[in-house]
Protein backbone atom coordinates (compact mmCIF):
# COMPACT_ATOMS: atom_id res chain seq x y z
CA UNK A 1 0.00 0.00 0.00
CA UNK A 2 1.59 3.55 -0.92
CA UNK A 3 0.82 6.48 0.29
CA UNK A 4 0.15 9.89 -1.83
CA UNK A 5 2.55 12.11 -0.94
CA UNK A 6 0.71 15.09 0.69
CA UNK A 7 0.02 18.16 -1.39
CA UNK A 8 1.49 21.68 -0.29
CA UNK A 9 -0.97 24.70 0.01
CA UNK A 10 0.08 27.60 -0.50
CA UNK A 11 0.47 30.11 2.31
CA UNK A 12 -3.37 32.16 2.32
CA UNK A 13 -2.28 35.90 1.38
CA UNK A 14 -2.20 38.36 4.33
CA UNK A 15 -5.65 40.10 4.56
CA UNK A 16 -4.16 43.35 6.31
CA UNK A 17 -7.11 45.27 4.78
CA UNK A 18 -9.95 43.59 7.23
CA UNK A 19 -9.01 45.19 10.38
CA UNK A 20 -9.00 48.93 8.78
CA UNK A 21 -12.42 48.09 6.38
CA UNK A 22 -13.96 47.19 10.12
CA UNK A 23 -13.27 49.86 11.64
CA UNK A 24 -14.62 52.06 8.91
CA UNK A 25 -17.44 50.23 8.75
CA UNK A 26 -18.38 50.33 12.91
CA UNK A 27 -17.38 54.28 12.49
CA UNK A 28 -19.52 54.54 9.90
CA UNK A 29 -22.37 52.90 11.93
CA UNK A 30 -22.30 55.15 14.49
CA UNK A 31 -22.10 58.39 12.97
CA UNK A 32 -24.87 57.11 11.12
CA UNK A 33 -26.70 56.27 14.24
CA UNK A 34 -25.65 59.92 16.15
CA UNK A 35 -27.08 61.65 12.57
CA UNK A 36 -30.56 59.53 12.55
CA UNK A 37 -30.78 60.38 16.31
CA UNK A 38 -30.90 64.08 15.60
CA UNK A 39 -33.14 63.64 12.57
CA UNK A 40 -35.44 61.78 14.50
CA UNK A 41 -35.59 64.66 17.41
CA UNK A 42 -36.31 67.12 14.75
CA UNK A 43 -38.91 64.98 13.29
CA UNK A 44 -40.41 64.08 16.16
CA UNK A 45 -40.38 68.05 18.12
CA UNK A 46 -42.23 69.09 14.44
CA UNK A 47 -45.17 65.97 15.45
CA UNK A 48 -45.40 67.00 18.85
CA UNK A 49 -48.48 69.69 18.32
CA UNK A 50 -49.74 67.59 15.81
CA UNK A 51 -53.50 68.26 16.11
CA UNK A 52 -56.96 66.06 14.93
CA UNK A 53 -59.94 67.83 15.30
CA UNK A 54 -58.44 70.37 17.54
CA UNK A 55 -56.98 67.31 19.89
CA UNK A 56 -53.68 66.40 20.31
CA UNK A 57 -52.95 62.76 18.71
CA UNK A 58 -49.80 62.27 20.57
CA UNK A 59 -48.24 60.70 17.33
CA UNK A 60 -44.69 61.50 17.86
CA UNK A 61 -44.78 59.73 21.62
CA UNK A 62 -45.35 56.31 19.25
CA UNK A 63 -42.46 58.11 16.74
CA UNK A 64 -39.96 58.51 19.42
CA UNK A 65 -40.07 55.07 20.97
CA UNK A 66 -39.99 52.92 17.87
CA UNK A 67 -37.11 54.97 15.88
CA UNK A 68 -35.01 54.86 19.19
CA UNK A 69 -35.72 50.88 19.73
CA UNK A 70 -34.62 50.87 16.20
CA UNK A 71 -31.61 53.59 16.63
CA UNK A 72 -30.59 51.66 19.53
CA UNK A 73 -30.47 48.21 17.86
CA UNK A 74 -28.39 49.71 14.88
CA UNK A 75 -25.77 51.16 16.82
CA UNK A 76 -25.24 48.45 19.02
CA UNK A 77 -25.20 45.63 15.65
CA UNK A 78 -22.97 48.25 13.90
CA UNK A 79 -20.41 49.19 16.29
CA UNK A 80 -20.27 45.77 18.07
CA UNK A 81 -19.99 47.51 21.35
CA UNK A 82 -22.66 47.35 24.24
CA UNK A 83 -21.81 50.76 25.17
CA UNK A 84 -22.87 52.46 21.58
CA UNK A 85 -26.59 52.77 22.64
CA UNK A 86 -25.16 56.30 24.41
CA UNK A 87 -24.35 57.28 20.49
CA UNK A 88 -28.35 57.93 19.26
CA UNK A 89 -29.37 58.32 23.16
CA UNK A 90 -26.92 61.40 23.99
CA UNK A 91 -27.54 63.58 20.88
CA UNK A 92 -31.46 63.11 21.18
CA UNK A 93 -32.18 63.88 24.89
CA UNK A 94 -29.59 66.85 24.41
CA UNK A 95 -31.91 68.26 22.05
CA UNK A 96 -35.03 67.30 23.69
CA UNK A 97 -33.65 69.16 27.06
CA UNK A 98 -32.81 72.03 24.83
CA UNK A 99 -36.39 72.17 22.98
CA UNK A 100 -38.35 71.89 26.33
CA UNK A 101 -35.86 75.22 27.68
CA UNK A 102 -37.59 78.61 26.94
CA UNK A 103 -35.52 80.92 24.59
CA UNK A 104 -34.25 84.80 25.44
CA UNK A 105 -37.44 85.71 23.32
CA UNK A 106 -40.00 83.53 25.00
CA UNK A 107 -40.63 80.82 22.84
CA UNK A 108 -40.40 77.25 23.74
CA UNK A 109 -40.27 74.26 21.22
CA UNK A 110 -41.67 71.48 23.32
CA UNK A 111 -44.86 72.93 25.37
CA UNK A 112 -45.09 71.36 28.79
CA UNK A 113 -48.28 69.46 27.73
CA UNK A 114 -49.08 65.34 28.15
CA UNK A 115 -47.34 64.84 24.94
CA UNK A 116 -43.82 66.72 25.50
CA UNK A 117 -43.80 65.34 28.73
CA UNK A 118 -44.79 61.58 27.38
CA UNK A 119 -42.16 62.27 24.59
CA UNK A 120 -39.67 62.78 26.31
CA UNK A 121 -39.89 60.30 29.20
CA UNK A 122 -41.15 57.59 26.92
CA UNK A 123 -37.76 58.37 24.58
CA UNK A 124 -35.36 58.52 27.16
CA UNK A 125 -36.60 55.44 28.77
CA UNK A 126 -36.50 53.63 25.67
CA UNK A 127 -32.94 54.03 25.46
CA UNK A 128 -32.90 53.50 28.69
CA UNK A 129 -34.66 49.94 28.31
CA UNK A 130 -32.26 49.51 25.25
CA UNK A 131 -29.47 49.86 27.57
CA UNK A 132 -30.14 47.59 30.10
CA UNK A 133 -30.75 44.76 27.57
CA UNK A 134 -27.68 45.12 25.95
CA UNK A 135 -26.20 45.19 29.39
CA UNK A 136 -28.27 41.92 30.17
CA UNK A 137 -27.02 40.38 26.90
CA UNK A 138 -24.82 37.32 26.52
CA UNK A 139 -21.61 38.68 25.44
CA UNK A 140 -20.90 37.84 21.20
CA UNK A 141 -19.07 35.05 19.86
CA UNK A 142 -15.76 35.71 18.93
CA UNK A 143 -15.58 35.25 15.01
CA UNK A 144 -12.20 34.13 13.96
Amino acid sequence: MSVAPQEQQPPRPSRWWRRPVDVGLRTAGGLFAVVAAVLSAVLELLLAPLRVGGYLIGVAVLVAVATNIVLSWFAVETAGRRWAVVLPAVPWVVIMVIAADRTNEGDVLLVGNWVGLTLVVGGAMTFTVMAFRSILAPAPALKR
